[in-house]
């Protein structure tokens, strides 16, 4: 069975529930779609089932010679199943929940699921791309970011607003910094603000911006452009992470610190936190039945 097979195998082999995982093996790419269950935002659950593609991709791909293999995996892509969204952030309701009884345990285990996948992708041994359709905002927003390539269409909004109930984000600072300057990346942070992909490609933010309706042809164009020249591609990947390496143990720092800011929280900001949270379970697209989805 050669590499083509066997990433076919395994990847049917597994049961995800909140993510629709198809491989291209012409294009030796694993697409990734967000489909979630329920609410249009980052549950554990979502997170957790990233992670263990992550974690599954690494044990099969590997470092070293197997990259190089001609069938090997070379591509993973994120994308989401949802019409107009990519993901609209943190899981808010239970924010609120585990906020207002004082569970500092599930809430460092929430920041820990963000960052493993934050330093996953960073480290991954396959190109990972990001491709945003539509709204991406906090958590959602990181996600695309831990990726090597982010692609967006014109259409997709993509913005931090925790500013507004005065809180921060878990890795945003950490990843906008290695694509813009400090500066920036706490100015972007701290502006609360609402961002068209167009702002975002013009900053140096999003890596190559599509025409409605035209994010995986682009995503398509750009994998066919570095397969023409993998060796000095994935080289630049590497001197990228060597130049601007990922601390483990300084994302878990601000891990802390970010339940320790989510605990300070008082009664006014939670009010903020509900209205927001209100506004995801208003934007939540039904996902189709079971019978549906195998027809997709």
């Amino acid at each position: 069975m050669d590499n083509q097979q066997q990433t076919q195998t395994w990847l049917a082999q597994e049961k995800f529930h909140e993510l629709d995982v198809r491989y291209d093996s012409e294009q030796r790419a694993i697409w990734c779609y967000v489909w979630p269950t329920s609410r249009p935002s980052c549950t554990p659950e979502l997170l957790s089932e990233i992670l263990h593609l992550l974690q599954l991709i690494e044990e099969r791909v590997g470092h070293g010679a197997q990259n190089n293999k001609q069938d090997a995996p070379r591509y993973l892509i994120i994308a989401s199943r949802m019409p107009g969204v990519f993901s609209l952030g943190g899981d808010l309701a239970l924010f609120l929940k585990l906020i207002r009884s004082g569970n500092r345990d599930e809430l460092y285990q929430y920041a820990k699921l963000s960052i493993d996948i934050a330093y996953a992708s960073y480290y991954l041994p396959i190109t990972t791309i990001a491709l945003v359709q539509g709204d991406a905002f906090g958590g959602g927003f990181e996600g695309a970011l831990a990726s090597q390539v982010l692609i967006a269409e014109r259409q997709a909004r993509m913005g931090l607003p925790d500013v507004l109930f005065n809180f921060l984000p878990v890795c945003a600072y950490s990843l906008l910094a290695r694509r813009l300057n400090p500066a920036e990346a706490e100015r972007l942070i701290l502006s609360g603000r609402t961002y068209a992909a167009a702002e975002l490609y013009d900053m140096g933010v999003v890596d190559m911006l599509a025409e409605n309706g035209h994010g995986e042809e682009a995503v398509r164009a750009y994998m066919k452009k570095q397969n023409r020249a993998n060796n000095t591609y994935q080289a630049m990947h590497k001197v990228r992470r060597a130049h601007q390496p990922m601390n483990y143990d300084e994302l878990a720092q601000i891990a802390e610190i970010w339940v320790d800011t989510a605990l300070q929280l008082n009664e006014r900001d939670l009010r903020i936190m509900e209205r927001l949270a209100q506004s995801q379970e208003k934007l939540v697209v039904l996902r189709p039945s079971a019978e549906v989805k195998q027809l997709a």
